[in-house]
């Protein structure tokens, strides 16, 4: 018995919060509020950078940058590269692996700051 008197009050409540959320008008913004500027996530700042060679990866991860790269085309690689060149950390980071950004095929940015380019040996 207590437990049907427990179960009918609880849906009894239940029902009463959903019935004047339901009652509740939604806030319209007046017409004369400017609308709030619409910003990108910031991109966190350069933390670490690791270089990797494309044969180190393993071979469905080749698969998928090989896409991603030919997607991307040209234009896209040489906008990466310009990019790298421009980033004096990065060009260093290259540099002590004894590559260039014209090696580079590919580039991930962690949310936490961290770098991974993907590279490839000319043939």
């Amino acid at each position: 018995m207590r437990k049907t008197i427990f179960l009918a009050a609880a849906a009894t409540l239940m029902m009463a919060g959903a019935a004047s959320a339901q009652q509740q008008p939604t806030p319209q913004p007046s017409p004369a509020a400017p609308a709030a500027p619409k910003t990108q996530p910031a991109v966190p700042a350069i933390q670490s950078v690791s270089i990797v060679d494309i044969t180190e990866l393993p071979k469905d991860a080749q698969t998928q940058v090989n896409q991603i790269v030919a997607q991307r085309g040209d234009a896209g690689l040489q906008t990466l590269r310009k990019s790298i060149d421009a980033t004096p950390k990065v060009k260093s980071a290259l540099e002590a692996k004894g590559v260039s950004s014209a090696q580079v095929i590919a580039a991930s940015m962690q949310p936490n700051g961290a770098l991974t380019l993907i590279t490839k040996k000319a043939s």
